[in-house]
């Protein structure tokens, strides 16, 4: 197969485990915006943090805790988050799940291998 600059296939994407029962793929990419599916086991942690860029995260799949700023609220598949630059942020997986983030600009960090 081919690669192309304009599709990307998740089963060519390698996947960086960034932490217990947690794995990433960056699916996609530009300078300005970045798309990332983030895998969880039930119980694994998104650890509260924060970073300058802006996110957006669809959960793809299973029941979370999401903490944005001083707010926590349960988010199952079909709902959404948004974290401004610099705002912290982290989840829990109550179950197995999956999120689907969307960074802008690029996390230029997720590109380094052994970074994380």
């Amino acid at each position: 197969m081919n690669a192309s600059q304009w599709f990307v296939r998740s089963t060519e994407i390698s996947w960086d485990v960034t932490g217990e029962g947690v794995r990433r793929q960056v699916l996609g990419h530009g300078t300005e915006l970045m798309v990332v599916r983030v895998e969880f086991q039930a119980g694994a942690e998104g650890a509260l943090h924060h970073h300058p860029h802006r996110q957006a995260t669809y959960v793809a799949a299973g029941r979370f805790d999401v903490t944005v700023g001083d707010e926590t609220s349960e988010l199952v598949a079909g709902d959404c988050f948004y974290a401004a630059a610099d705002v912290v942020h982290g989840v829990r997986a109550l179950e197995r799940g999956a999120l689907i983030d969307v960074f802008t600009p690029v996390r230029e960090d997720f590109l380094m291998p052994g970074l994380w």
